[in-house]
């Protein structure tokens, strides 16, 4: 973790867990499919909710989605998506627990196709990350030309909650884009 947080990026200064979520994760580059899997069911559950409320129930979701095992969560029936509706410990809201499924079925289909997901994502960046050097954070945009383009071919593809917001946060989240603010002891590049 950073000894200087006042440097940190804004946004991961509101608990604990924010800073330590941004300063050994956020923006790392992962080609772990399990981890991208992970990934991409928070990014989904966070629509309309801010990341903290999804990263103060992450173990919840671990809990109820197999560890983020695709191939488990793809075979998930109605009905044990119907009790993680009374799950305390994930947002409850129905299409976003159907949407995991769907997502992990989706998910099967394009490593089937690709070999693995992160061949799939990484292959939209030419297996190398995406530098910005925002000064601020009112620099970012919340989507970009490629988070549209992606957001419009995981659609095409069957997944669900996969806005070009959603993706653009994704991105950020897996280290396909750093968008650390130039000052952060934690920009990579």
């Amino acid at each position: 973790m950073s000894d200087d947080p006042g440097r940190r990026c804004p946004w991961a200064e509101s608990s604990p867990a924010m800073q330590q979520y941004h300063d050994t994760e956020w923006g790392v580059p992962s080609h772990d499919d399990r981890y991208l899997f992970e990934m991409l069911v928070l990014e989904g559950a966070q629509a309309g909710l801010s990341w903290s409320t999804v990263l103060n129930r992450r173990q919840g979701y671990r809990a109820a989605f197999a560890g983020f095992d695709p191939v488990k969560v793809a075979q998930f029936t109605d009905a044990t998506l119907e009790k993680l509706r009374d799950d305390e410990g994930i947002i409850r809201n129905r299409l976003k627990i159907y949407g995991t499924r769907t997502n992990a079925q989706a998910f099967l289909r394009v490593q089937q196709e690709c070999g693995t997901f992160a061949d799939y994502l990484w292959g939209w960046v030419d297996d190398a990350t995406i530098v910005h050097r925002p000064k601020s954070l009112g620099e970012l945009p919340p989507t970009t030309e490629l988070s549209d383009r992606l957001s419009k071919d995981l659609k095409r593809r069957g997944f669900a909650f996969v806005g070009s917001t959603i993706v653009y946060a994704m991105l950020e989240a897996t280290g396909l884009i750093d968008d650390h603010v130039v000052d952060c002891p934690q920009k990579r590049q």
